[in-house]
C-alpha cells in the first residue's frame, strides 16, 4: 500500500470510531496520523524497515504498529473488523455537508434511513423536523447539504485541478506533433474551483494529436471524439476537453476559451461596435469591404487582439466582466502582485499544535525557498481539535524561537506568534498579559459557526478591537467543497479593520482561499491591507501562497497592497508599530 491509501485508511478508521461514539482523544488521533502520513516527504517503507515510525510527530506506539502490518500486509484486521461493525449506509450519509456522526446515527436507529435517498425523502415528509434533536431548522439544513453535496462532486478544488493540469501538458510536450500547448478556461483565470479543464494545442497534424490523445493511460472514457475537438473523462474523474487550433488561430481561441461568459460578450459588443465580428477563430470585418485587421497567415497574441479592441491586455485572473474592460480602455489596469514579490509568511504551524513538522524543519523548508522571515502561529487552547497550546507551552515556543533568532542557524528570521481562536462572544482565547508578549497575533473563528449575521459580525468587531489583534485569519472559516462562508457584514468588518489598523490575510490554503477575491477590489480602494498566507500545516503547505497569489491577482492587489512585500526589516518595523 502507498502512503495515499495508509492515510485513507487511518481517516476512515477515525470516523468510524467516531460513529461509534468512541473516545474524542483516539478518533483525533487517527484523523492527524493521516495527514501526518498523506504529507510525509520520507519513504514510508523505509522508515518501517528501520523501525523510525514512532519518532515522526504525531504518530504513536500503537499508530505505528497499525502503519507497520499495512505496509506488510496489505491489510489491517482492526480496521476490517470495525468496518463490519458498522452499517455501510452511515458512511453515505457523513458524506452529507453539516450532518454530523451524532445525528447520521439518531436517523439510522430512529427513522431506519439508509440512503441519501431514504434521507431526502423523510426530509420531504417532515419526520426528520420531529425527531428529538432535529427540528425544522436541522431538517431545511440537511436538504440543503445533499443539494450541495450533489453540486459539490461536480467540481474540484483549484490547486488539485492546477497538478492535473501541468501533468497534462508535460504529456504535450512528449507529442512531436504539437508545437504549444496551454490551459485556458477558469482553472487559467484562478476560479478557486473548477469544473472542467480547457487545453488548447497548436498543430498542424490534429488527427494525429487526437489518435495520440485518446489513447493516453490517464484517459477512464472518451465522452466525444471530432477530428479537432475531444472530450474525456480522466481517471481523477474530471473532464477535460481539447481544441487543436492552426497556430493562426490560436491567440483567438486562447482568449475565448480563457475569459467568463460576460467578458467574451463585452468583447464581442465591442468588436461589433467598431465594425467587427470577433469569434473563437478570427476577428473579421462585419462589411466584406473593410480590410481585416489581422491576415490570415497572420498568428497574433491575446495582447495584440486586446489592442486592437482599443484595450491594454487584461491578465486572465481579471476576466470577470468586474470593472476591468473599463480600465483597459483607459490604460489602468495596475500590475498585480507576483510570486516574486514575497519576501516570506505567516500562519504556519507546526508539530507543536496540529502541523506535522518541527519548528526548525518549517525554518529550513522556508529558508530553502529564499523566505527572509517566517511566522509561527500555532493553535491556542481552545482549539483542542488541533492540540492547541496552553499558555505555557506558547511562551516555552517563543523562548526557543527567540534562541534560534540569536543562533543565526538559519538565515530566515522568525517571527513568534499565534493562531489565536476568537471565542463566541468575542473575547480572545489568551489574556493581553500573553498576547502583549508575541511579534503577531492572528484571531480566528473555528467554533460556533452558525451565529446570525449580527451576532457573527459583532464578534468579529470585538475582537479586531482587541489592542493586541493584529490579522484576522479565514475571515469567513469557509472549506470550499465542504462548508460555507459564516454569516457577517462583511462591509463594516472591513471597516472595523481599516479604522483599527488591521489586517485581514488572504489565506492561500487550497479550500479556503479567504477572504474572496470578489470583496478584494474595493476593500483596497478602501485602504484594506493583506498578507498572503499559507495556513501550512507541513513543510510543503508553505507553497500554497502560490494559491493566495493567484486569487490576490483575483482581486486585483498589488504588491504594495500585500505586507509580506516588506523587507525584513520593514516588517519588524510594521510589526512593532502595530504594538505600539
Amino acid at each position: 500500500m502507498n502512503k495515499h491509501e495508509i492515510a485513507e485508511v487511518l481517516d476512515t478508521m477515525g470516523t468510524l470510531l467516531a460513529l461509534k461514539g468512541d473516545n474524542p482523544f483516539e478518533i483525533r488521533a487517527y484523523h492527524n496520523a493521516a495527514r501526518v502520513i498523506e504529507n510525509l516527504d520520507e519513504n514510508l517503507e523505509k522508515l518501517v524497515l528501520d523501525n523510525s515510525l514512532e519518532k515522526i510527530p504525531g504518530i504513536g506506539q500503537r499508530l505505528a504498529k497499525k502503519i507497520t502490518i499495512l505496509i506488510t500486509t496489505g491489510r489491517l484486521p482492526a480496521f476490517e473488523k470495525l468496518k463490519k461493525s458498522i452499517p455501510a449506509p452511515l458512511l453515505q450519509l457523513l458524506k452529507i455537508p453539516g450532518l454530523g456522526s451524532k445525528k447520521v446515527k439518531a436517523l439510522y436507529e430512529k427513522l431506519h434511513i439508509r440512503s441519501i435517498e431514504d434521507l431526502l425523502r423523510a426530509c420531504k415528509g417532515g419526520k426528520v423536523a420531529r425527531l428529538a434533536g432535529f427540528g425544522e431548522k436541522s431538517q431545511a439544513n440537511i436538504m440543503n447539504g445533499i443539494a450541495k453535496m450533489e453540486s459539490y462532486g461536480k467540481r474540484m478544488l483549484w490547486w488539485d485541478a492546477k497538478h492535473i493540469a501541468d501533468s497534462l501538458t508535460e504529456a504535450f510536450s512528449t507529442c512531436k506533433q504539437v508545437k504549444k500547448v496551454e490551459v485556458a478556461g477558469s482553472l487559467r483565470r484562478g476560479l478557486e474551483t473548477v469544473g472542467d479543464l480547457d487545453i488548447l494545442a497548436i498543430s498542424t497534424k490534429p488527427l494525429q494529436v487526437m489518435e495520440w490523445f485518446i489513447k493516453q493511460p490517464f484517459i477512464k472514457k472518451v465522452l466525444a471524439r471530432g477530428p479537432t475537438k475531444a472530450s474525456v473523462r480522466l481517471k481523477d474523474e474530471i473532464q477535460v476537453d481539447l481544441r487543436i487550433l492552426p497556430e493562426n488561430e490560436f491567440g483567438f481561441g486562447l482568449l475565448y476559451f480563457t475569459g467568463s461568459k460576460e467578458h467574451n460578450i463585452r468583447l464581442r459588443i465591442r468588436a461589433r461596435e467598431r465594425g467587427y465580428m470577433l469569434s473563437e477563430y478570427r476577428l473579421d470585418p462585419i462589411q466584406k469591404k473593410e480590410r481585416p485587421l489581422f491576415s490570415k497567415k497572420e498568428a497574433p497574441s491575446e495582447k495584440e487582439i486586446y489592442r486592437a479592441l482599443g484595450l491594454c491586455y487584461i491578465p486572465p485572473e481579471l476576466r470577470e466582466d468586474m470593472g476591468e474592460i473599463e480600465a483597459a480602455e483607459k490604460g489602468k489596469i495596475p500590475r498585480l502582485i507576483e510570486e516574486k514579490d514575497l519576501m516570506g509568511a505567516f500562519h504556519c504551524h507546526t508539530a507543536e499544535s496540529d502541523g506535522h513538522n518541527r519548528l526548525e524543519e518549517m525554518v529550513s523548508s522556508a529558508e530553502n525557498l529564499g523566505w527572509k522571515y517566517i511566522g509561527i502561529s500555532d493553535h491556542s487552547k481552545s482549539s483542542f481539535q488541533a492540540n492547541g497550546l496552553a499558555p505555557d507551552a506558547l511562551i516555552a515556543q517563543m523562548q526557543r524561537i527567540a534562541r534560534l533568532n540569536r543562533s543565526k542557524k538559519f538565515s530566515t528570521y522568525i517571527f513568534s506568534g499565534t493562531e489565536c481562536d476568537i471565542l463566541k462572544d468575542g473575547r480572545l482565547d489568551f489574556p493581553n498579559e500573553i498576547l502583549k508578549k508575541l511579534d503577531f497575533v492572528i484571531i480566528s473563528i473555528h467554533s460556533s459557526f452558525q451565529l446570525d449575521e449580527a451576532a457573527m459580525t459583532k464578534r468579529l468587531i470585538k475582537a479586531i478591537e482587541n489592542p493586541y489583534s493584529t490579522i484576522v485569519g479565514h475571515l469567513t472559516a469557509r472549506l470550499l467543497l465542504e462548508r460555507d462562508p459564516i454569516a457577517m457584514n462583511h462591509e463594516k468588518v472591513i471597516d472595523a479593520c481599516i479604522a483599527n489598523g488591521k489586517i485581514i490575510e488572504l489565506n492561500g490554503h487550497p479550500m479556503r482561499l479567504d477572504m474572496d477575491w470578489r470583496l478584494w477590489h474595493k476593500a483596497r480602494d478602501k485602504g484594506l491591507k493583506t498578507l498572503i498566507d499559507p495556513d501550512a500545516h507541513s513543510v510543503k503547505d508553505l507553497e500554497f501562497v502560490r494559491s493566495g497569489v493567484k486569487v490576490a491577482r483575483k482581486g486585483w492587489l498589488r504588491k504594495q497592497d500585500v505586507l509580506n512585500t516588506l523587507s525584513l526589516k520593514a516588517m519588524k518595523a510594521f510589526l512593532e508599530k502595530q504594538k505600539k
